[in-house]
Protein backbone atom coordinates (compact mmCIF):
# COMPACT_ATOMS: atom_id res chain seq x y z
CA UNK A 1 0.00 0.00 0.00
CA UNK A 2 1.35 3.34 -0.91
CA UNK A 3 1.70 5.90 1.75
CA UNK A 4 0.37 9.17 -0.01
CA UNK A 5 -1.74 12.15 0.71
CA UNK A 6 -3.56 13.26 -2.22
CA UNK A 7 -3.86 16.93 -1.93
CA UNK A 8 -7.13 18.23 -4.69
CA UNK A 9 -9.26 20.37 -3.68
CA UNK A 10 -7.33 20.92 -0.05
CA UNK A 11 -5.32 22.81 -1.69
CA UNK A 12 -7.42 25.20 -2.71
CA UNK A 13 -9.07 25.20 0.80
CA UNK A 14 -6.23 27.81 3.02
CA UNK A 15 -6.36 26.45 6.77
CA UNK A 16 -7.60 23.66 5.64
CA UNK A 17 -6.53 20.51 8.97
CA UNK A 18 -7.49 16.67 8.21
CA UNK A 19 -5.99 13.81 9.68
CA UNK A 20 -4.71 10.41 8.13
CA UNK A 21 -3.89 7.45 9.09
CA UNK A 22 -2.14 4.46 7.16
CA UNK A 23 -0.96 0.99 8.28
CA UNK A 24 2.25 -0.60 6.60
CA UNK A 25 4.70 -2.64 7.62
CA UNK A 26 9.03 -1.88 8.10
CA UNK A 27 9.16 -3.48 4.51
CA UNK A 28 6.28 -0.79 2.95
CA UNK A 29 8.61 2.13 4.52
CA UNK A 30 12.00 0.76 3.15
CA UNK A 31 13.52 0.39 6.72
CA UNK A 32 15.86 -2.82 6.40
CA UNK A 33 15.98 -5.46 9.05
CA UNK A 34 19.62 -5.08 9.53
CA UNK A 35 18.10 -1.34 10.48
CA UNK A 36 16.02 -1.94 12.75
CA UNK A 37 13.10 -5.41 12.92
CA UNK A 38 9.65 -4.73 13.54
CA UNK A 39 7.14 -7.07 14.60
CA UNK A 40 3.54 -6.26 13.56
CA UNK A 41 2.49 -3.51 11.69
CA UNK A 42 3.66 -0.09 11.77
CA UNK A 43 0.82 2.77 12.38
CA UNK A 44 1.33 6.29 10.79
CA UNK A 45 -1.07 9.04 11.80
CA UNK A 46 -1.05 12.22 12.12
CA UNK A 47 -2.67 15.50 10.73
CA UNK A 48 -2.34 17.84 7.59
CA UNK A 49 -2.97 21.43 7.37
CA UNK A 50 -2.80 24.23 4.66
CA UNK A 51 -0.45 27.26 5.87
CA UNK A 52 -1.09 28.88 2.63
CA UNK A 53 2.70 28.38 0.88
CA UNK A 54 2.75 24.95 2.08
CA UNK A 55 1.58 21.99 3.85
CA UNK A 56 2.34 20.74 6.85
CA UNK A 57 2.56 17.17 7.90
CA UNK A 58 2.55 15.93 11.83
CA UNK A 59 2.41 13.09 13.33
CA UNK A 60 3.23 9.93 14.95
CA UNK A 61 4.62 6.54 14.05
CA UNK A 62 4.17 3.63 15.96
CA UNK A 63 5.26 -0.11 15.76
CA UNK A 64 6.56 -3.02 17.84
CA UNK A 65 10.63 -3.50 17.61
CA UNK A 66 12.32 -6.36 18.57
CA UNK A 67 16.11 -6.22 19.40
CA UNK A 68 19.11 -8.42 20.96
CA UNK A 69 20.31 -6.25 24.42
CA UNK A 70 23.99 -4.68 23.56
CA UNK A 71 24.69 -5.80 27.54
CA UNK A 72 23.29 -8.90 27.94
CA UNK A 73 22.36 -10.48 24.62
CA UNK A 74 18.65 -11.22 25.65
CA UNK A 75 15.82 -10.95 22.86
CA UNK A 76 13.48 -7.76 23.80
CA UNK A 77 10.56 -6.18 22.28
CA UNK A 78 9.36 -2.89 22.86
CA UNK A 79 6.76 -0.53 22.02
CA UNK A 80 7.97 2.73 20.37
CA UNK A 81 6.81 5.93 18.75
CA UNK A 82 8.67 8.08 16.52
CA UNK A 83 7.52 12.55 16.17
CA UNK A 84 7.82 13.78 12.86
CA UNK A 85 7.00 17.15 10.97
CA UNK A 86 7.97 18.47 7.76
CA UNK A 87 6.98 20.79 5.55
CA UNK A 88 6.34 20.51 1.85
CA UNK A 89 6.16 23.16 -0.88
CA UNK A 90 4.55 22.37 -4.69
CA UNK A 91 7.31 21.73 -6.96
CA UNK A 92 9.09 18.73 -8.24
CA UNK A 93 9.98 15.95 -6.18
CA UNK A 94 13.62 15.42 -4.75
CA UNK A 95 15.67 13.02 -2.94
CA UNK A 96 14.64 15.14 0.44
CA UNK A 97 11.29 15.03 0.28
CA UNK A 98 10.48 18.71 0.99
CA UNK A 99 8.30 19.24 -2.66
CA UNK A 100 5.32 17.84 -3.40
CA UNK A 101 3.94 17.30 -7.03
CA UNK A 102 0.80 16.79 -8.57
CA UNK A 103 0.10 13.31 -7.31
CA UNK A 104 0.45 14.48 -3.52
CA UNK A 105 2.89 13.91 -0.72
CA UNK A 106 4.95 10.65 -0.68
CA UNK A 107 4.84 9.78 2.92
CA UNK A 108 6.87 6.76 3.55
CA UNK A 109 10.33 8.67 2.59
CA UNK A 110 8.92 10.65 5.64
CA UNK A 111 8.21 7.72 7.99
CA UNK A 112 11.26 5.83 7.44
CA UNK A 113 13.51 9.13 8.53
CA UNK A 114 11.90 9.60 11.43
CA UNK A 115 12.54 6.13 12.16
CA UNK A 116 16.17 5.69 11.59
CA UNK A 117 17.14 8.95 13.26
CA UNK A 118 15.14 8.00 16.53
CA UNK A 119 16.53 4.77 16.85
CA UNK A 120 18.42 4.44 19.81
CA UNK A 121 22.45 4.03 19.84
CA UNK A 122 22.80 1.19 22.43
CA UNK A 123 20.13 -1.03 22.47
CA UNK A 124 19.23 -2.03 26.43
CA UNK A 125 16.48 -4.65 27.74
CA UNK A 126 15.77 -2.57 30.25
CA UNK A 127 18.21 0.56 31.82
CA UNK A 128 19.48 -1.28 34.67
CA UNK A 129 20.51 -4.24 32.50
CA UNK A 130 23.86 -5.55 34.23
CA UNK A 131 25.12 -7.37 31.07
CA UNK A 132 27.29 -10.80 31.00
CA UNK A 133 30.16 -11.51 33.56
CA UNK A 134 33.80 -10.40 31.48
CA UNK A 135 34.88 -13.82 33.16
CA UNK A 136 32.65 -16.47 32.80
CA UNK A 137 29.90 -15.09 30.52
CA UNK A 138 26.92 -15.22 32.89
CA UNK A 139 24.05 -13.16 32.73
CA UNK A 140 24.02 -11.05 35.80
CA UNK A 141 20.58 -9.95 35.17
CA UNK A 142 19.74 -13.64 36.93
CA UNK A 143 22.07 -13.47 39.56
CA UNK A 144 25.78 -12.97 40.61
CA UNK A 145 28.12 -15.41 39.54
CA UNK A 146 30.86 -15.37 42.51
CA UNK A 147 33.90 -14.60 40.32
CA UNK A 148 35.99 -11.92 41.17
CA UNK A 149 35.47 -9.14 38.32
CA UNK A 150 38.15 -6.21 40.16
CA UNK A 151 40.39 -5.51 37.39
CA UNK A 152 43.42 -3.66 38.65
CA UNK A 153 45.28 -2.07 35.79
CA UNK A 154 48.75 -4.28 35.39
CA UNK A 155 50.71 -0.82 35.33
CA UNK A 156 49.24 -0.05 38.65
CA UNK A 157 49.86 -3.75 40.44
CA UNK A 158 52.92 -3.14 41.52
CA UNK A 159 51.28 0.02 43.91
CA UNK A 160 48.88 -2.17 45.17
CA UNK A 161 51.07 -4.85 46.46
CA UNK A 162 53.47 -1.55 48.01
CA UNK A 163 49.93 -0.52 49.87
CA UNK A 164 49.42 -3.86 51.20
CA UNK A 165 53.21 -4.01 53.07
CA UNK A 166 53.65 -0.86 54.19
CA UNK A 167 50.66 0.13 55.18
CA UNK A 168 51.54 -0.14 58.91
CA UNK A 169 54.03 2.35 58.25
CA UNK A 170 51.79 5.07 56.73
Amino acid sequence: MEMRLKIGEREAALGYKGGFRFETTAEGLGVREQDARFTGPVFVEGTLENTGGSFRVTGEIRARRSFVCDRCLAEAETSESYPFAEEFRKGEETDDGAFFGADGIALAPLARDAILCSLPIRNLCRPDCKGLCPKCGADLNQGDCGCDREVTDPRLAVLKDWMKNNSDGI
